[in-house]
């Protein structure tokens, strides 16, 4: 393969995996902080029962300074924020579920559609992007059987296709 299709080649996998990579965003959008914890107005919360009815934690700690009679401090997005990281945690098993196939489905249109080799190759190599993009959205929140799992299942598919492909134009050659 010549320089200039090496570099075209390079270029079809970084394009499509931002394709993917937006269109996933655009259609399915990251929950946003605004959207959960709003606009928090600064205000003194100076015990546990007024940080708890206003939505928060409270943290306790010894007195800071004897005169203000400080016993801990309120961290008044707790819940909203907790409730954002599960919105976050869903998305992302979701985007997974999503990059999953769509991934394989590149991949696989690379190899068995494009006889051009430079479009194959690049659609090939973007599936695999869009493939880690996905598995490394839930990643950090799956546990290793789950990403055991997910490896496995992904090796066997692609080397199932590498030799279907192969076989299929292995007939094609011989006729």
């Amino acid at each position: 393969m010549e320089i200039k299709n090496i570099i075209i080649s390079i270029a079809i996998i970084i394009l499509t995996i931002f394709v993917t990579f937006y269109g996933i965003n655009t259609f399915y959008p990251k929950p946003n902080y605004d959207d959960f914890c709003g606009e928090l107005t600064v205000q003194i919360i100076g015990n546990q029962t007024q940080c708890e009815a206003a939505g928060g934690k409270w943290n306790g700690y010894e007195a800071i300074s004897p005169e203000k009679d400080v016993k801990g401090f309120c961290e008044r997005d707790y819940i909203c924020r907790k409730e954002l990281e599960e919105a976050r945690k869903i998305r992302s098993r979701n985007v997974f579920l999503i990059a999953l196939p769509l991934g394989i489905t590149i991949i696989a249109f690379g190899a068995f559609l494009f006889g051009l080799e430079i479009v194959g190759a690049g659609l090939m190599g973007g599936g695999v992007g869009t493939l880690i993009y996905g598995a490394g959205a839930y990643w950090p929140y799956s546990e290793n059987w789950i990403r055991f799992a997910i490896s496995l299942a992904g090796l066997v598919i692609l080397i199932f296709l590498a030799y279907w492909f192969n076989d299929k134009f292995e007939k094609k050659k011989k006729r």
